[in-house]
């Protein structure tokens, strides 16, 4: 079953054009939150609103693949939107400029009803005038999006990865419930939900077995996937599944950037510099290696 909906996730996904000018920036699990004490993306706002900002104004596209937003452990969107409304601000400028491109993941799987999420994102009350603007009016979210490298046969699969994960996928409701209901509240006391990859390495490594196992079914087929939080950067003569990591990181968040047909790992994270001052500067982890080296 776990094939056939990774399978069926490539079939219907959106189709987009990667140039050899393109430059692309893939984040994913922010899990935006309402900025209480379970928000795990407050600490690092700041880091990623400044990168976010720094691709922005060099003209980069932004595709965001999954669980962007918390919407298992928050029942109310406008909490989450007032927490980080500087952020979703941002993306609406992306998406004025057609720069901007969502997934959807497990928690916020719900994203995937058309009507669901034009109830979220159409619009958003502004408190200065008493009216309701416009926000990201028709933006529609994705499971799956296809990167068709230009002079190339073969091309990228980019998904949240959940579809690896029956758990998450098929059983996400109950999973949803749960977390509501249990896994945050133990939050409280440091109890981490033994159901999610990110905190369960054993279910970590399921899911990429599964992923690669699919990869390796299907002509080697790259993916950029997201949802374990365990960035990947595989060698030219390795499976090419890459992972994103996740903006949830300790004190950073890493992603993958696409650039003039090369693929990076980066990460964005905090630096001290000698008179005390505090200074968010990007790393490259791995790469920039061309993109051919996987494409062949």
């Amino acid at each position: 079953m776990i094939q056939n909906i990774i399978s069926n996730s490539y079939k219907n996904a959106k189709r987009i054009p990667l140039k050899k000018d393109s430059k692309f920036i893939f984040f994913s699990d922010c899990h935006r939150g309402d900025n209480s004490y379970a928000d795990d993306f407050a600490n690092n706002s700041n880091i990623y609103y400044h990168a976010l900002r720094n691709y922005y104004e060099n003209d980069f596209i932004y595709i965001e693949l999954g669980d962007g937003i918390e919407l298992w452990e928050n029942l109310f969107f406008n909490e989450i939107f007032e927490a980080h409304k500087n952020v979703f601000m941002l993306l609406k400028e992306f998406y004025q400029k057609n720069r901007l491109h969502m997934i959807w993941g497990n928690h916020d799987m719900t994203l995937k009803n058309e009507k669901k999420a034009a109830s979220l994102f159409n619009t958003y009350f502004d408190k200065i005038t008493g009216t309701q603007k416009d926000l990201l009016t028709g933006l529609t979210f994705n499971e799956g999006i296809v990167l068709e490298p230009e002079g190339f046969k073969k091309d990228i699969l980019l998904i949240h990865g959940h579809q690896a994960d029956f758990y998450n996928y098929v059983g996400w409701k109950w999973s949803r419930f749960l977390v509501r209901v249990l896994w945050k509240p133990l939050q409280i006391v440091g109890i981490k939900d033994p159901t999610s990859p990110a905190k369960n390495y054993k279910e970590l490594i399921k899911v990429e077995r599964r992923l690669k196992k699919w990869i390796l079914a299907n002509n080697n087929q790259m993916v950029i996937a997201g949802h374990t939080h365990r960035p990947r950067f595989p060698e030219p003569n390795e499976l090419p599944y890459f992972n994103d990591g996740s903006c949830v990181h300790p004190r950073s968040i890493t992603g993958i950037e696409i650039v003039a047909m090369k693929i990076s790992l980066i990460k964005w994270h905090i630096i001290s510099k000698k008179d005390g001052t505090l200074q968010i500067v990007k790393s490259v982890l791995e790469g920039p290696k061309e993109l051919k080296l996987y494409l062949s």
